[in-house]
């Protein structure tokens, strides 16, 4: 039997066909069929239209898979498979995923365009797959990635995400700004006053909230801050290499620096042994993240640990709740950092090391003269 609605549409007693919500959508069939199906290469404008006539006109979509009984299963996207870092995320999201009895299903979204995000298509895997939810450990998802998601009503939770994601986006990443104080305070507590920071990217979340942590540690310390002190290097070794080099032709170079990722801090060893100096005679070198190869380095790198596969696992748990349907009170959730002394710090030369405990004493002095 065929009814009609109001202005003149269609729909059967089973509810609305796909042509009667493509007419109300003001697009075509095909193009209502895409977002139907999850497809990516829909304009997000067009998909919000195509979505609120779905709810609008009460039209029933297939279920993704059969099978009641179906596992449920995950998605963690990454950007490489290839690195030590992204090792620690999959084993601490594959245990939990284990613990929990679900599947988990790896990939890599290397396929980029000019904006250094993962080019389109890849999202629509997801849908193929039957995907529960999504575990994302990306350097960056565009905003009609985001809506693209929300549209499809897939939970998903961001791991480290590098740019502050939309309002609502749950996401999972480590302590930071007191990251940047301990590695900072580990360095004045040896003696060292003149302390530079090789930073990541401009205006990101980690890199920001490291270099807050080094400037307040300073700061709380009565130490100058020196803006020819601070360089940027992308979180890319070659070019700590490079941002190591200009420290060392400043006319008053420093006795330490903070390097704010253990990659980066390979290329300020590389920098200091073609200058013919050594770490830490010459200069002290601190990391952060705890890779396996600040252990290997010579010396070995000491370094602010960042708990990458606890990171993983939280956000694994924070995903099962989110697809129970329960909304966590914060969206933001961060695990703290720790340091790891190795042999690449030491006290600059002829200063003898205050302690931390002398240090924290002649700071404290320092605070009540002010």
């Amino acid at each position: 039997m065929v009814r009609t609605g109001g202005a003149g549409r269609a729909s059967t007693a089973a509810g609305p066909t796909l042509a009667v919500v493509a007419r109300e959508a003001g697009v075509s069939v095909p193009t209502a069929s895409k977002v139907v199906n999850g497809r990516e290469d829909v304009a997000p404008e067009t998909r919000r239209r195509v979505t609120e006539a779905l709810d609008r006109l009460g039209y029933v979509r297939r279920p993704r898979f059969d099978g009641a009984r179906a596992p449920r299963r995950v998605d963690l996207v990454v950007d490489s498979l290839g690195s030590s870092g992204t090792g620690a995320v999959l084993h601490g999201a594959e245990e939990a995923a284990h613990d929990a009895g679900l599947e988990i299903v790896v990939s890599a979204a290397t396929a980029r365009g000019h904006s250094g995000r993962p080019e389109r298509g890849w999202l629509d895997k997801l849908v193929a797959r039957g995907s529960s939810g999504v575990l994302f450990n990306l350097a960056e998802l565009g905003m009609s990635q985001y809506a693209w998601l929300e549209q499809q009503r897939i939970p998903f939770v961001m791991i480290d995400p590098v740019l502050e994601p939309p309002p609502g986006v749950v996401s999972v990443g480590a302590a930071n700004w007191q990251g940047g104080v301990t590695a900072t305070e580990h360095l004045l507590s040896l003696g060292h006053e003149r302390v530079a920071v090789v930073a990541g990217h401009r205006h990101t979340l980690s890199s920001g909230a490291r270099v807050a942590g080094y400037r307040s540690a300073l700061a709380a310390a009565g130490v100058r801050h020196r803006t020819e002190y601070v360089r940027h290097a992308g979180f890319d070794e070659a070019t700590a290499r490079c941002r190591t080099h200009e420290l060392l032709d400043l006319p008053e170079p420093p006795t330490a620096v903070f390097v704010c990722s253990d990659r980066m801090a390979l290329g300020a060893y590389e920098a200091l042994t073609e200058r013919g100096l050594r770490v830490p005679d010459d200069m002290s070198v601190i990391g952060f993240d705890d890779l396996p190869e600040a252990r290997w380095l010579a010396p070995a790198l000491t370094t602010v640990r960042q708990p990458l596969s606890e990171m993983a696992a939280t956000a694994l748990h924070l995903l099962l709740r989110s697809m129970d349907g329960h909304h966590p009170e914060s969206t933001r959730t961060e695990l703290s950092t720790r340091l790891v002394e190795r042999a690449s710090t030491a006290p600059p030369r002829g200063r003898p090391t205050r302690g931390p405990v002398r240090f924290l004493q002649d700071r404290e002095a320092g605070a009540h003269l002010r």
